[in-house]
């Protein structure tokens, strides 16, 4: 190991990502320093010279090197580059595999509940976190739904209490994504984006959803710099400003009401008339409306983004047509294009499960790469084409995707590959008990 780095890390209040990246360099045993910029201008306006134009939070620098956010960081340990830059000693790849009796592939709910039971089982679960530690649930500021709360909890606090817990039973949480599968022997060999390599005797597949977005022009280019996939990571960041959400399920309408809080108003831009969110945000925003907070854009469109990283976002271009999905129908007389003044772009439409991993497998992925369970009654509803693979969570549920439903998704892979488990184990020292009895004979 070489001399130790300095590492400086700007955060403010309120910021999973920011958590995200302390986790990160403490799992790393790696020292840092917080600069939080929270009602601090002149700590804020600091983090934005040094880190470019970027005004989101966390911001990680390295020996004075800008690293980046947490995407840019996450994605530098994936490749081995964060390691090399904090003088870190490289895996050795001539060593033969370290192997675990069950890796858990993702730390949201399903996954660390599934740890929790497979802990308690004596089946010492491997979690490997992924690139974003925690799942989606450590974006939501107010979890009120889930059982046990009745006065509601924080998303990172529920995620952080069941870690302790798994780790209390005996679960060992590392930040590792997996890129890669081989199921054509036994045991299952992984290996990790840097380079790590595990065998195991089962896997569950846990690794949840990220984020989509919009693929149009200066959504890649103002991406930190007023577009954001985050509110309650960013929006404390335009207090004062017009805000526009994309969207039209719940996370679209929980994140328009939390931005309440900091914008001038909060505009939510849907392509079509009907909305998917349950009727509890539905009658919530509805209050926003009457009060002037919130106003509603339906079949409407954003197709441009316009700004600068120096400027942030300038304004929008959008589309709107009577009829819905207005940028299907550019050249149709009815729809109508036009500019919109706005400080950010928040983007809530949805999320794509994060099952590249399984793809060359013999996993059952459906056509937009959820993995595909057996379901049914009884024992081994999660199991997959491949046995010895679970899945549980958002990889599987592209329907209810609720904290509770992939709390139980996780708990009833647990119990399966427990199963799994004892079966391959009696069948081996079944087949052990009658090679010794053919070589007495």
């Amino acid at each position: 190991m070489s001399e130790q780095p300095r590492v400086e890390i700007y955060t403010k209040d309120v910021c999973p990502y920011c958590e995200k990246a302390k986790d990160l360099f403490d799992e790393k045993g790696v020292e840092y320093e917080t600069h939080n910029v929270t009602g601090d201008e002149e700590l804020f306006e600091e983090m934005v010279e040094r880190a470019n134009g970027r005004t989101t939070a966390p911001e990680v620098f390295v020996n004075d090197e800008f690293i980046g956010g947490w995407e840019h960081t996450c994605a530098m340990d994936e490749t081995g580059e964060l390691d090399q830059k904090l003088g870190r000693l490289a895996a050795d790849g001539g060593t033969e595999p370290e192997h675990r009796r069950l890796i858990v592939s993702g730390s949201g709910i399903a996954g660390l509940t599934a740890a929790i039971y497979a802990a308690r089982a004596n089946n010492e679960p491997l979690v490997l976190q992924g690139d974003e530690p925690g799942g989606q649930l450590t974006l939501t500021t107010d979890v009120e739904n889930y059982p046990g709360f009745p006065d509601g909890i924080s998303g990172p606090d529920l995620i952080n209490n069941m870690q302790e817990q798994a780790e209390r039973f005996g679960a060992e949480v590392q930040n590792g994504i997996i890129e890669d599968v081989d199921d054509s022997s036994r045991p299952f060999r992984v290996e990790l984006s840097n380079g790590d390599v595990y065998t195991t005797d089962a896997l569950i597949a846990a690794s949840g959803a990220s984020a989509r977005t919009l693929s149009i022009p200066g959504e890649d280019e103002l991406m930190g710099y007023g577009v954001s996939t985050c509110a309650t990571c960013d929006g404390a960041f335009f207090r004062g400003e017009e805000m526009i959400v994309v969207g039209g399920g719940d996370a679209a309408f929980e994140e328009a009401n939390f931005l309440t809080k900091f914008a001038e108003k909060v505009y939510i831009v849907h392509r079509r008339e009907e909305f998917r969110a349950e009727d509890y945000w539905q009658d919530r925003i509805q209050q926003k409306v009457e009060e002037d907070e919130v106003e509603i854009m339906k079949n409407t469109e954003v197709v441009e983004i316009n700004g600068t990283p120096e400027d942030g976002v300038d304004d929008v271009t959008m589309v709107r047509n009577p009829e819905g999905h207005p940028s299907e129908k550019r050249d149709d007389p009815e729809t109508e294009e036009f500019d919109f003044d706005v400080g950010a772009v928040f983007i809530a439409i949805g999320h794509t499960p994060n099952t590249g991993y399984l793809q060359d497998t013999g996993v059952d992925l459906d056509e937009d790469g959820y993995v595909v369970t057996h379901g049914g009654k009884g024992g081994g509803q999660t199991e997959t084409d491949v046995p010895g693979i679970f899945g549980a969570g958002d990889v599987v549920d592209y329907h209810y995707q609720q904290a509770v439903t992939a709390a139980g998704m996780g708990a009833k892979a647990a119990i399966d590959a427990d199963d799994y488990l004892e079966s391959a184990e009696q069948g081996e020292t079944a087949a052990a008990q009658e090679g010794a009895a053919a070589s007495d004979d």
